[in-house]
């Protein structure tokens, strides 16, 4: 094993090694989760050196200069303020989702118009119109951090793989009998994962256009999924009040997690892929560790369904946000409820943390977008324009530029 080079990732903060193996360039990562501006960079590096054969005495330096990079980033103060910068008049039907590049150069729509379109974020100009779909197109996602890829998933029960440069349509993926509502390519890329609201989700290959694995055993719609970060698990959340944690390889499942009384809006792993955090109509949010399946608490306070849960990047916060007209900021570690964010007149549908984990974004039916202190629960801004329910909120990877969908047929650019 020959190390190559170092690269430098800032969210979450970790350092890339890149290495040649039996004539192969590899990668591995270091995840470094709890620094924090006060953590000594000497002592970091010593811990990194004991746990990394890859890393040798005569690169401490270098690693200890990354590491201060990594700490001078996040002393940078979060002082941003969003202005409105243009409205797209996306498509003549509602739209259903938005999502983003990973550099926020570019970023889909998806609508009941039967479409996806491709946008340049700086100019607001359409860049590519994908048609073929037959219904509504409502998944939609492109293959971060590569962006050459797009997926859409719709309710004429297939998903489509487009070329993001060209448009051009690389597979239609059939087998799904009911609509799909939820999609997401794994971190290699190499899979897209959709779930439909026939009770299954289902693995298509990226390369070859085919079915990997039907995921069966919910008895309900599978209305939500996430893969984690190395892409061997993918957890599903069902309307049947349960969800189910998958082994990618096998197509196994590996834990049922049974708890909630109620539908689950959405699920996530976090960074480290340790636990798993679930929203859910019965008004709680649940956190479950990966390994054991076990739940390890219920984050509980929203007088109505929690209808989206998040975590931070870095794993250490996790947000909700509820029909309740509030959203709510717990520690992953405590338990404890560290910010009630109030404000909304209106349920909060979506929400979201800066990359950097400071700021939270929230989107309601009130017709606006709310940023706020992640720490305080302070309201920071209030994002008005739109004239309908806004129904999708999401930052760029830098976190300096944020996009909202809204039910009014739009979509707003704030820089």
């Amino acid at each position: 094993m020959k190390l190559k080079r170092f690269l430098l990732r800032y969210y979450p903060p970790g350092i890339i090694l890149e290495y040649e193996k039996g004539g192969f360039l590899r990668t591995k990562s270091i995840d470094l989760l709890d620094l924090t501006p006060e953590t000594n960079p000497d002592e970091l590096v010593e811990e990194i050196r004991q746990s990394e054969p890859l890393v040798t005495k005569a690169q401490t330096d270098q690693v200890k200069q990354l590491v201060i990079r990594l700490q001078k980033k996040q002393t940078q103060q979060d002082h941003h303020r969003f202005c409105f910068s243009k409205e797209l008049k996306a498509h003549i039907l509602p739209l259903t989702n938005v999502a983003f590049d990973k550099s926020g150069s570019r970023f889909i729509t998806g609508s009941y118009d039967r479409t996806c379109r491709v946008w340049d974020t700086a100019s607001g100009t359409e860049l590519h119109v994908l048609e073929g779909h037959r219904n509504v197109v409502y998944a939609i996602a492109f293959n971060n951090p590569y962006g050459d890829k797009i997926a859409t998933g719709s309710f004429d029960k297939t998903c489509k793989l487009w070329c993001a440069e060209t448009g051009k349509c690389f597979h239609t993926y059939r087998g799904h009998t009911g609509e799909i509502v939820c999609l997401a390519f794994n971190p290699q890329s190499t899979l897209v994962a959709t779930s439909s609201m026939d009770t299954t989700a289902k693995l298509w290959d990226v390369e070859s256009g085919e079915e990997v694995a039907t995921l069966t055993g919910h008895t309900a719609e599978v209305l939500s999924l996430c893969f984690n970060t190395v892409g061997s698990q993918l957890v599903t959340g069902s309307f049947d009040h349960t969800v189910a944690i998958w082994d990618v390889a096998s197509g196994r499942r590996v834990h049922t997690l049974i708890g909630h009384m109620g539908e689950i809006s959405n699920v996530q792993f976090n960074w480290d892929c340790s636990l798993i955090v679930t929203g859910s109509m019965d008004k709680t949010c649940k956190v479950w560790e990966t390994v054991s399946g076990k739940c390890v608490a219920t984050l509980s306070g929203h007088k109505e369904e929690v209808l989206d849960v998040c975590f931070d990047l870095s794993g250490q916060l996790i947000a909700t946000a509820s029909a309740d007209g509030t959203a709510r900021v717990f520690s992953a570690a405590t338990h404890q409820c560290l910010a009630t964010l109030e404000g909304h007149d209106g349920d909060i549908s979506k929400i979201c943390f800066s990359p950097q984990g400071t700021r939270v974004l929230t989107a309601s039916s009130d017709k606006t977008a709310r940023l706020w202190d992640a720490h305080s629960g302070v309201c920071l801004q209030v994002l008005e324009g739109h004239t309908d329910e806004i129904f999708s909120c999401v930052f760029n990877y830098e976190g300096d530029t944020i996009i909202t969908g809204s039910k009014d047929n739009t979509c707003r650019i704030w820089y």
